[in-house]
């Protein structure tokens, strides 16, 4: 449906647009833009908030080339390996598609585990802070998802079921008319209102640990995607099982991170009183 026109009859809105534009012969697509618009923004506010969280700016550099490539690496091994298990085999009839990016297929798991890992690897080997390191992930991160979902909005994918509620939004392709649930607009509004939050926690100096406001991003975002996922129409599930992976993942995210922050808000709390002792 790349060529569908959207309509939002709530607000009486309707655009028709091409997903892609041409640059000197070089065809460029709108959702790339917007997926690197999300990256550089969240990439300028780490470097804002660097002296905050007692990192230079230069930290923030080094972590985002390491952080970079294996975000993109591992978001095309992700979606492959799901999108291959989950009962399709082109990528092993023809291993060659799976560098053929700019045809479509990532997924922002793989992209956030092949981040964090980049991060843990750095942080070990030039020994900065790695809770401040993913504290500041984090936040760019939540920028970063906020605005990429857009770029479903371009693609006109990544919608949901068929539904009737007042801000459903209208795809029509040849005479047809189907209304859904605009799902990115839902994980967009939720991870923004998620960045503001986290925002204000970490500037109020409420935070009780280093990393906490990550373990914080693990759990928001991991709620909202659980709701969310649950309404979408392309999930990827979990080795031709019923179960959708990203949702197994939300959950996942949800209750790990919950444990890790209890864990040590406890631990922190011990040391508070022992200093009082």
């Amino acid at each position: 449906m790349s060529s569908a026109t959207i309509t939002f009859p709530l607000l009486g809105l309707s655009f028709e647009f091409a997903n892609s534009f041409t640059v000197f012969g070089f065809r460029i697509y709108w959702y790339g833009v917007i997926i690197a618009l999300g990256f550089l923004l969240g990439a300028l506010y780490a470097l804002w908030r660097a002296k905050d969280i007692g990192l230079t700016q230069e930290n923030i550099l080094d972590m985002l080339i390491c952080a970079a490539p294996a975000a993109i690496i591992f978001a095309r091994l992700y979606y492959v390996l799901f999108y291959q298990w989950g009962g399709e085999n082109k990528y092993f009839q023809d291993p060659i598609q799976i560098l053929y990016i700019r045809d479509g297929g990532l997924a922002i798991y793989g992209g956030i585990i092949g981040a964090v890992l980049a991060v843990v690897i750095y942080a070990k080997v030039k020994k900065v802070s790695l809770g401040a390191l993913l504290d500041v992930g984090g936040l760019g991160l939540l920028i970063g998802q906020a605005v990429g979902r857009w770029g479903n909005f371009a693609n006109r994918e990544a919608y949901g079921i068929e539904t009737g509620v007042p801000w459903r939004m209208g795809l029509t392709l040849e005479g047809a008319t189907i209304y859904v649930h605009p799902t990115f607009l839902y994980e967009s509004v939720w991870n923004a209102l998620g960045f503001v939050l986290l925002h204000l926690f970490s500037k109020k100096k409420k935070q009780r640990y280093s990393g906490q406001v990550f373990l914080l991003y693990m759990i928001w975002y991991g709620l909202g995607r659980f709701w969310i996922e649950g309404m979408r129409t392309d999930s990827l599930y979990l080795f031709g099982t019923g179960l959708r992976i990203s949702q197994v993942l939300a959950a996942l995210a949800v209750v790990v991170g919950a444990a890790l922050n209890f864990w040590f808000l406890k631990r922190e709390t011990g040391k508070l009183n022992e200093k009082e002792a």
